[in-house]
């Protein structure tokens, strides 16, 4: 009864496959008095192969803020398990709210997230089964490396002997076991990011969220880190998400790439589809490096064929573009013709340009050159071209470019054509 004080208690335990079956014996009246039956759900393996993964679905998501500021709007995206997924684009795009969403950290406005099957729209962050690496670090200072490690575990109440394997695990896998008994103040940026990712690896997560954790190092280090996160994802075979605002790192660490602008997705795809085939003039701008020239060109139809007039100077399309226009209901005739810099060759029968600025790259020069009064970046190999007639100021050239590596965007939607 209720209040009674209970003199003795025995338990007994009976396991099979995983029920587990406590009967509490009361002594007192010599009887049974309470049978308690928990199912034990199978955790995800962690024998070091990390094969605990999620799948992620985010539906019709929307951040909405006081004022009306909407920061992020209809966002829908379905993430695999064990894929390396990035989010890219300007300050302010929404990028990093959406990641924060997807941690607990923000509360969604309007939609639906699920990881795996479960709905986590209302699920506290800390029962989502995820670990986040902060662009900050976010390294407490008064403890070691280890203690900073393995502070979660010990929260949950681990036992040590687990505690001490899985930190030490993870300290071998990024090379930071020589580090254990030091403290923030006295690693190196590199290192202390290093171990901002170890402690989220020592949890096992479902998903490992990083919010521009190399923005903070300098170049050299960045391409460093950015070589380890590319080795750690071999090792640890999880769903990643990555929010930044440097293309070079979306396109080296990605499966897929989502870039958005003020909320919205501009385009999903791997990096070498947004590279080639860029959905409009924004993803066309932002990635690739220089950035791509644009032209205002005009597109039409001489005898049979369809002709992009750009400079002056025609260029014929290639099969492939003639057969698709055919089959367009409308063909725009003003459009914006794209260019990469290092599609762009010198010509002898080329586009007049006068030199700006040259910039000798060792293996490359980058040619900023004033072509009918638009500025154009031109990137040739040094191997190809007589130096000494091109590199420095004033100088004047032709160029040209083939017209199977041109992009053509409608002028009036800013879309891809075809």
């Amino acid at each position: 009864p209720i209040g009674e004080r209970c003199v003795k208690t025995d338990c007994a335990e009976y396991t099979k496959a995983n029920l587990k079956v406590w009967i509490i014996h009361h002594y007192a009246r010599g009887a049974v008095f309470g049978i308690i039956i928990t199912i034990k759900i199978p955790a995800a393996q962690d024998n070091g192969g990390h094969t605990n993964m999620a799948s992620l679905s985010l539906r019709h998501i929307y951040k909405k803020y006081p004022g009306g500021v909407i920061a992020v709007s209809d966002f829908n995206l379905e993430i695999k398990d064990k894929e390396f997924l990035i989010f890219v684009g300007p300050s302010g795009c929404g990028k990093s709210t959406t990641l924060r969403m997807i941690a607990g950290l923000e509360e969604i406005s309007k939609g639906e997230l699920y990881i795996g099957d479960r709905l986590v729209n209302d699920v506290a962050p800390k029962d989502r089964d995820i670990a986040m690496v902060f662009q900050n670090y976010a390294l407490y200072p008064h403890m070691t490396v280890y203690d900073n490690m393995a502070f979660s575990l010990k929260l949950k109440k681990t036992p040590k002997a687990e505690i001490d394997r899985k930190v030490r695990e993870a300290a071998e896998i990024l090379d930071i076991t020589q580090y254990l008994n030091r403290k923030p103040k006295a690693l190196s940026g590199g290192q202390r990011q290093r171990v901002a990712i170890g402690r989220a690896i020592v949890r096992n997560p479902k998903v490992f969220l990083m919010d521009e954790p190399l923005s903070n190092l300098d170049a050299k280090l960045r391409n460093q880190m950015r070589a380890e996160i590319i080795k750690l994802r071999e090792k640890i075979d999880t769903t990643f998400i990555y929010v930044t605002h440097d293309q070079v790192e979306a396109m080296t660490l990605g499966d897929r790439i989502v870039i958005m602008r003020d909320g919205f997705i501009q385009q999903i795809g791997t990096p070498q589809e947004v590279f080639n085939h860029p959905a409009n003039l924004f993803v066309a701008g932002f990635i690739g490096t220089p950035q791509m020239n644009f032209f205002d060109a005009t597109l039409s139809k001489k005898g049979d064929k369809y002709v992009a007039t750009v400079q002056g100077k025609d260029f014929e399309l290639p099969a492939d573009k003639q057969e698709a226009l055919k089959k367009m209901d409308r063909v725009p005739t003003d459009i914006i013709a794209g260019v990469r810099p290092v599609h762009i060759h010198l010509s002898q029968d080329g586009i007049d340009a006068m030199v700006d600025v040259s910039e000798l790259m060792g293996s490359e020069l980058h040619l900023h050159v004033n072509s009918n009064g638009k500025d154009v970046v031109i990137v040739v190999p040094t191997t190809d071209i007589d130096l000494d007639a091109v590199h420095g100021s004033h100088k004047p050239v032709k160029y040209s470019f083939k017209p199977e590596l041109m992009h053509f965007f409608d002028k009036e939607t800013e879309k891809n054509i075809f």
